[in-house]
């Protein structure tokens, strides 16, 4: 069978590195092939090549036994490729059939493409009215979109970029469907996931990339998820090791009925929120993106004290008018999600990024406020030390090391100032398996030194592995914390989804057909 998609000898290089290196595979008609790699292993370069962003330096690329020129988007959808990306290119101001007009070449009137995405959205059973403004839409939603403005061209080809990242258990259930309805009808998809469960159960095939190049090609259906993260890492993945039980103590962070305005210009308030983290604890907050998370850290933090209501304490002291500096003097903690310019300033060295939180903990400062620069360099070189960060010493910049990296630099530099209370947003995210990993063993070593955690993440599968409890946050809300061990995948996602609470009569209709399931 004509291979869909061949790619042969691709090679692209930028100043000083090479992206892909003779990268050769074929996606056959009909087949559901997925592009696995660390960060950095190239495949953002590679489907950029083949979607007509960039351009390769050498090889060739084959569309149906044609050798073809891709110099650009519109080229590749003439040529049956449609590509939805990570990031959604939407106006939030317009309306769903505005956004999808815009996304093409040569859009008929109003009416003509009205009735063209009602037939897409009944062909893939997709639920979404086209007269909708974006802004009132849920992610899931809006990633709809993406999906049906490059179905309406019916392309040959369909390039998913990380497209669970942001959805519920039930919405990505729902995509999968549309998915494998595509493959029935003969498209072709190529498939970019760092959720190795989800490739095992969507994927035929699997060609796997490291450091710019093919390294292998297997049958998901026949590896495991720890197999194929080793293939993708070039060796071992290290076991993490649980708490030990019975160490959970008493409340280090409680917070009750927390009211906050959401950040402009599309943030969303937190809406009376309370939690409660215990000495030895890690309480996960699971949610998509955007329904609170980053309001609720800044709070926490004392990074914002403007419209806040409500109340903090931390070991029973209140702290709810205390700035960042004077909650970080008694010993709480915060990483928030952003790592290039809130966790870290790219332009500084490690040691002065480790002086930005680290200074009181540390002793990274003299009396009058002066820097110990000398202390801040061997700080640096601790954390560099401890926890694996491949730089060039406490002198390199920050914005010299990869993601991972740097994230590992910035959880150590936390981490290693023994923080009672550590509340960390994303703690993994674009990091590699064997940097997350690592990352995650070194929470579970603080909790169990008697620090609280509180963690942040839109990786379901990284909360139950590491917490005790979990909650989850949708529109400002925070729903009841749950223990794990009897949590079930179907309720979380309901909850994620927007039910707030069993009190409500529709939310438990909602919970029971969830759990009827």
């Amino acid at each position: 069978m004509t291979p869909r998609l061949e790619l042969s000898g691709i090679t692209k290089r930028f100043p000083g590195v090479t992206a892909n290196e003779d990268v050769s595979f074929a996606v056959a008609p009909g087949e559901i092939h997925a592009l696995l790699g660390e960060n950095g292993a190239g495949k953002s370069t590679l489907v950029k090549i083949i979607y007509g962003v960039q351009r390769a330096d050498e090889g060739s690329i084959a569309i149906d036994g044609r050798t073809v020129s891709i110099g650009s988007p519109n080229e590749a959808r003439r040529l049956g490729i449609g590509m939805v990306f990570q990031h959604f290119s939407l106006f939030e101001a317009m309306t769903v059939l505005e956004n999808i007009a815009l996304g093409m070449d040569n859009p008929p009137s109003g009416r003509t493409l009205d009735a063209r995405i009602r037939e897409v959205l009944t062909e893939y059973d997709l639920s979404l009215d086209p007269q909708r403004e974006v802004h009132t839409l849920s992610v899931g939603e809006r990633q709809r979109i993406e999906i049906v403005r490059a179905l309406i061209q019916k392309p040959k080809l369909l390039i998913m970029d990380e497209p669970t990242s942001v959805l519920t258990p039930q919405e990505v259930e729902r995509l999968f469907k549309v998915l494998r309805q595509l493959r029935d009808e003969g498209c072709s998809i190529l498939y970019i996931s760092h959720k190795l469960a989800e490739i095992k159960a969507l994927c035929d095939t699997a060609t796997i990339l490291r450091g710019g190049k093919v390294v292998g090609t297997c049958d998901p259906a026949r590896e495991s998820a720890r197999s194929m993260a080793e293939m993708m890492i070039g060796g071992s993945l290290k076991d993490i090791s649980t708490k030990a039980k019975g160490l959970i103590g008493k409340p280090r962070l409680a917070v009750d009925g927390l009211d906050a305005p959401g950040e402009p210009p599309f943030g969303t308030s937190l809406k009376s929120v309370s939690l409660s983290v215990r000495a030895g604890e890690i309480l996960g907050i699971a949610g998509v993106a955007g329904n609170g998370q980053n309001e609720l850290v800044s709070v926490l933090s004392g990074e914002r004290l403007t419209g806040v209501s409500g109340s903090i304490h931390l070991d029973g002291a209140e702290i709810s008018r205390l700035g960042v500096g004077a909650r970080r003097k008694r010993g709480l903690s915060a990483l928030p999600e952003e790592r290039n310019g809130h966790s870290a300033i790219g332009a500084m060295t490690l040691a002065e990024n480790a002086v930005l939180s680290a200074r009181g903990p540390a002793g990274l400062t003299a009396a009058g406020g002066l820097l110990r620069l000398g202390r801040a360099r061997i700080y640096a070189k601790t954390v560099i030390d401890a926890f694996s960060v491949r730089a060039n010493g406490p002198e390199a910049a920050a914005a010299s090391l990869s993601g991972g990296n740097l994230q590992k630099f910035l959880v150590g530099r936390e981490i290693l100032g023994e923080p009672k209370v550590f509340i960390v947003s994303q703690p993994t995210w674009g990091v590699d398996a064997g940097a997350a990993a690592f990352i995650r063993q070194a929470m579970i070593d603080l909790a169990s030194r008697g620090a609280a955690i509180l963690c942040l993440s839109q990786d379901l599968d990284e909360l139950l592995e590491l917490s005790d409890r979990i909650a989850v946050m949708n529109g400002g809300r925070l729903s009841e914390a749950m223990e794990v061990a009897g949590v079930s995948i179907e309720r979380i996602g309901l909850l994620m989804g927007g039910v707030h609470g069993e009190d409500d009569p529709e939310s438990e209709a909602m919970l029971g057909a969830g759990r009827a399931a």
